[in-house]
Parts: C-alpha cells; sequence; structure tokens
C-alpha cells in the first residue's frame, strides 16, 4: 500500500503553534520600528553642510580664519 507524497506529508505534519500576538501586530510594530529609524535619521539632517562650513575637528578652514579673524580684536591664540 503506497500513499501519495501529499498524504505522507500530512501525516508527518506537526501541530501548528498559535503567534504570541496577532499577525497585523507585527507589521505595525515593523512600521512603527522605521519610523522611529527615520527619527533618529531625520535629527542628523543638514549636519554635513554644517560640518563643511565651519571647523571639523579642531582644523579650521580658509573661510572660518577669514571670519574669525575680522571681528576678532587682540592677541591672535
Amino acid at each position: 500500500m503506497s500513499l501519495s507524497l501529499s498524504h505522507l506529508l500530512a501525516a508527518s505534519e506537526e501541530p501548528t503553534r498559535a503567534l504570541p500576538m496577532p499577525p497585523l501586530a507585527y507589521g505595525a510594530l515593523a512600521f512603527i520600528g522605521f519610523l522611529l529609524l527615520l527619527g533618529v535619521l531625520w535629527s542628523f539632517r543638514g549636519t554635513a553642510a554644517k560640518l563643511g562650513a565651519g571647523t571639523v575637528h579642531g582644523h579650521h578652514t580658509a573661510a572660518s580664519e577669514a571670519h574669525a579673524h575680522d571681528d576678532h580684536q587682540g592677541s591672535h591664540h
């Protein structure tokens, strides 16, 4: 007596386990997580432009040096 493949798979199938929350909740949590990550990314908007125009790690650019010396009175540091 031979069983077909579908009968064999159906006979050996384990009982399914219930998820701890509805499947829609997983999607909602993932969406909220991505929005939080987007918020972190959004908080750094314009940082490259700010760093490019000013000083970077203590090094002054020519533009920032000229501006610093225009309104600075007294001795140089």
